[in-house]
């Protein structure tokens, strides 16, 4: 039986919802990235990037290829990268109207 969109929906965004995943596919948005890069800009252990990047690879967010010792990681498809400006847009968007709301009541507070 085919799992239901919605149910493959909240799957991606249950493996979008970690820290390091998020900062990996941030990375890999300016390209592929072998790594030993990833591991120098994450402070993050190696065993437990490597935990993070099979996840990535499973759900097939992220391809992996090996270039001699070197495994490369890159984003699977643009629509990852574009998935993460939408993102920091709705984000954008939210902490604006908190912002609104903050400033509104503080006003409200000098009363």
């Amino acid at each position: 039986m085919p799992v239901p969109l919605y149910q493959a929906k909240a799957e991606l965004f249950r493996t979008l919802g970690h820290p390091v995943r998020i900062r990996v596919l941030e990375l890999l948005q300016d390209g592929p990235l072998p790594v030993r890069d990833l591991l120098a800009t994450i402070d993050i252990e190696a065993s437990s990037l490597s935990q993070q990047l099979a996840v990535l690879r499973r759900t097939g967010i992220v391809t992996a290829t090996r270039e001699g010792s070197t495994v490369v990681y890159a984003l699977s498809s643009a629509d990852v990268a574009g998935l993460l400006r939408a993102a920091r847009r709705i984000l954008t968007d939210v902490l604006a109207e908190q912002g609104e709301l903050l400033a509104e009541l503080r006003g409200a507070e000098a009363k």
